[in-house]
């Protein structure tokens, strides 16, 4: 009787620690969840929304993060927290901030995301009219509620190496599951 007891003990205990090491396997290289905090990302994702985060395509397959992947990353003054927000800027493009327009390269950037009218106003690190060149390994990126995001415009680039991953699906609330897309731009 003891010796059933124990094989099934064990048969139990083999699978719990198969499952949690499936489950921190993935946690730490594949997807990680992440709860939006806060509207700087209004009116795409919304505050107390549930994320999934792709790591394996910047970390392990060593992709380059391209214009408009909504990524997670740490924010250089706030070294605890993580923020979500959109790449505007690649490394060695030049950006700037004229009448309420994004340029790129001397190109105006077309944000079909954004609702309509939303002006983009310069900050404490890019202001109207000025320019900044994006270093190497290192992005500008922006929140799509532009009146209401601490992002690049306030506290400059995000290092590569800050990043923790490309937001890849909205699983909660179920009603909003959805994959999430990188915007397509007119360049």
């Amino acid at each position: 009787m003891f010796r059933r007891f124990g094989a099934f003990f064990l048969d139990i205990l083999e699978v719990v620690v198969l499952a949690f090491a499936i489950f921190l396997f993935s946690y730490l290289f594949i997807f990680q969840p992440h709860k939006i905090d806060g509207n700087s990302m209004e009116p795409n994702f919304h505050d107390k929304e549930y994320l999934l985060t792709d790591k394996v395509k910047y970390k392990i397959l060593k992709e380059s993060p391209q214009r408009g992947d909504v990524i997670v990353f740490i924010p250089p003054l706030e070294r605890d927290k993580e923020y979500i927000k959109r790449i505007i800027g690649l490394p060695g493009e030049t950006v700037s901030i004229k009448e309420g327009r994004i340029i790129i390269n001397g190109e105006i950037l077309e944000e079909t995301y954004l609702s309509a009218g939303t002006p983009t106003s310069g900050a404490y690190f890019l202001q109207e009219g000025e320019i900044a060149t994006v270093p190497p390994d290192e992005y500008f990126v922006m929140g799509d509620n532009r009146a209401n995001s601490s992002d690049s415009r306030y506290w400059g680039f995000v290092p590569k190496k800050d990043l923790v991953g490309r937001a890849w699906l909205v699983y909660w609330p179920p009603q909003e599951t959805r994959k999430v897309k990188a915007a397509n731009y007119n360049f």
